[in-house]
C-alpha cells in the first residue's frame, strides 16, 4: 500500500456501534479497490464512556484523535444517562469539547432527497419531481452558544436568564470560505442566511458575506432572512444548492432539510477545522445526522446509510480519497435505486426490498 491514513473510530452508544461496523466493511472494500490503507484507533466515548470510567470524553480519547488524520463518529446519548449534569452528559459533554478541542468550526451536512426516494419526503412530492441536493454549512464555534455573557441573575426581584450573540469578522470570513469553495464545486449557487434586519451580528454576516463574495466571482450570491429561508426549504428545496448561515440558525434550519429528505438514517454530516499545513484537507469529525436510536439498538434493523457516507465524507475531505469517495456514493445510490429498503425510507411497495442494516450493507458492497 502506497497510502496509509490514520483515523480514530468512536462507535459510541445505541446503535452507533452496529452501524459503525457495516460502514468499517464498505471502508475495508474500497481500501481494496483503490490501494490505500487505514490504521485505526478505537476508542470509547459517551455513555460507553460514562460507564466505563465515569467520564463521556476520556483523555485517552482524546490522544486517539490527536494522533488521528480524522475522526469517524458514531452516536452518543440516550435515556440512561439523561439524569446526570448537563455537562457530563454523552451528548454535552462529548461533542462540545471535541469540537472546541480541534476547533471544528464549520458543519457540512448534506441534504438529499434521492429520486427514487421522493416519497419518503414530506414535501408535496409534485414540488420535488426530481428530489433534491442540498448542503448546508453551519458557523459550528461562534454565535449565541458560545457568546458571553450568559448565565442567569436575579434583577428586580425576578429571575432572568441572558445568552449572547457575537460573532468576529475572521470568524464569518472563514466561515464564508468554506461556503463559497463548496459552491464552486457544486452549481455555484449560495444562499447566504441572516436575520440583518434585527440583529447586528447578522448586519456584520451580511456585510462580510457581500466582501467575500469578491473573491469567487462565478458564484452567485443570494441573501435570505433565516424566516423566509426556513419557508422556501419547505415550498421549494431543490432551487437551493449551498446554504451558509450561523451557529444556531444553522441548526435549527440543517434539522429541518433533514426532516424534508425523508430520513435522518440517510444523511452523514462533517465538522471541519482548518486545513492542514501545506494541504487542501481538513481535519474533521464524521458522524450520521440522526441520533442514537436506543429503541432500535441491537435489532439489526438500523439504516446504516447515514454512517456509510460519513466514510465517504472522511475519505473526500480528510484523506484525500475522493475516488473511493465517489465510488461509497454511488454504490449507496445504486442500492436505493436497485429497491433496497430499511424500516425507515420503506414503503411497503411489492417493488421494495425490505432488509437490515447488514443487508444493506451488503448491497452496496455488492455494488463495489
Amino acid at each position: 500500500m502506497s497510502r496509509t491514513h490514520r483515523i480514530a473510530i468512536l462507535a459510541g452508544d445505541g446503535i452507533g456501534p452496529e452501524v459503525m461496523t457495516e460502514s468499517l466493511r464498505v471502508l475495508d472494500a474500497v481500501e481494496s479497490k483503490f490501494g490505500f490503507a487505514t490504521e485505526r484507533s478505537e476508542a470509547l466515548v459517551g455513555g460507553a464512556a460514562i460507564d466505563d470510567g465515569g467520564h463521556p470524553l476520556p483523555d485517552a480519547t482524546i490522544s486517539a484523535c490527536e494522533a488521528s488524520d480524522g475522526i469517524l463518529f458514531g452516536s452518543v446519548g440516550g435515556p440512561k444517562w439523561e439524569n446526570l449534569p448537563p455537562d457530563t452528559q454523552p451528548e454535552r459533554g462529548a461533542l462540545l469539547p471535541l469540537r472546541k478541542h480541534f476547533g471544528l468550526f464549520a458543519n457540512l451536512r448534506p441534504g438529499v432527497c434521492l429520486p427514487s426516494l421522493t416519497h419518503a419526503s414530506p414535501v408535496k412530492n409534485e414540488l420535488i419531481p426530481n428530489g433534491f441536493d442540498v448542503l448546508c454549512v453551519r458557523e459550528l464555534t461562534g454565535g449565541v452558544y458560545f457568546g458571553s455573557p450568559k448565565g442567569r441573575e436575579e434583577r428586580d426581584g425576578e429571575t432572568v436568564a441572558f445568552d449572547t450573540m457575537i460573532y468576529k469578522r475572521s470568524e464569518i470570513e472563514r466561515i464564508l470560505h468554506v461556503a463559497f469553495t463548496a459552491a464552486m464545486g457544486r452549481g455555484k449557487r449560495l444562499v447566504s442566511v441572516d436575520k440583518a434586519n434585527v440583529l447586528a451580528s447578522s448586519v456584520l454576516w451580511r456585510e462580510v458575506a457581500i466582501e467575500v463574495a469578491k473573491d469567487y466571482p462565478e458564484v452567485e450570491l443570494e441573501h435570505l432572512y433565516v424566516d423566509n429561508a426556513a419557508m422556501q426549504l419547505c415550498r421549494r428545496p431543490d432551487s437551493f444548492d449551498v446554504l451558509v448561515t450561523e451557529n444556531l440558525f444553522g441548526d435549527i434550519l440543517s434539522d429541518e432539510m433533514a426532516m424534508i429528505s425523508g430520513s435522518l438514517g440517510m444523511l452523514p454530516s462533517a465538522s471541519l477545522g482548518s486545513k492542514k499545513e501545506g494541504s487542501d484537507l481538513y481535519f474533521g469529525m464524521y458522524e450520521p445526522s440522526g441520533g442514537s436510536a436506543p429503541d432500535i439498538a441491537g435489532q439489526g434493523i438500523a439504516n446504516p446509510i447515514a454512517q456509510i457516507l460519513s466514510v465517504a465524507m472522511l475519505l473526500r475531505f480528510s484523506l484525500g480519497e475522493a475516488d473511493a469517495a465517489q465510488a461509497i456514493e454511488d454504490a449507496v445510490a445504486k442500492a436505493i435505486d436497485d429497491g433496497y429498503r430499511t424500516g425507515d425510507i420503506a414503503t411497503g411497495a411489492a417493488s421494495e426490498k425490505k432488509v437490515g442494516t447488514k443487508e444493506m450493507a451488503d448491497a452496496i458492497l455488492a455494488n463495489l
